[in-house]
């Protein structure tokens, strides 16, 4: 949900405006929905529902290419999962 498979050469990092949460994806526009907070559209509706709003939170920061993609991701699990940093 957070990570970009090894060998990604671009994606973007956004922040979520509603949750804060920063995370990388391979898509990459301005806005996009959040993965943690972010509800996904269920089309199948009743006569009755209502069609579900698309709340697009997250925010691109910026666009992050070639080696400073695994920085990024590394920084990004190291904060997530609070691991050890001696790695750095």
């Amino acid at each position: 949900m957070y990570f970009v498979p090894d060998g990604t050469q671009v994606c973007g990092y956004y922040e979520c405006e509603g949750c804060e949460m920063r995370f990388l994806s391979l898509q990459i526009a301005p806005r996009i929905v959040c993965p943690c907070c972010g509800e996904v559209v269920d089309m199948e509706i009743g006569p009755d529902e209502e069609m579900p709003q698309v709340v697009e939170e997250a925010v691109l920061v910026r666009v992050v290419e070639g080696d400073e993609v695994e920085l990024m991701d590394g920084l990004l699990s190291l904060a997530i999962t609070g691991g050890d940093c001696n790695w750095i």
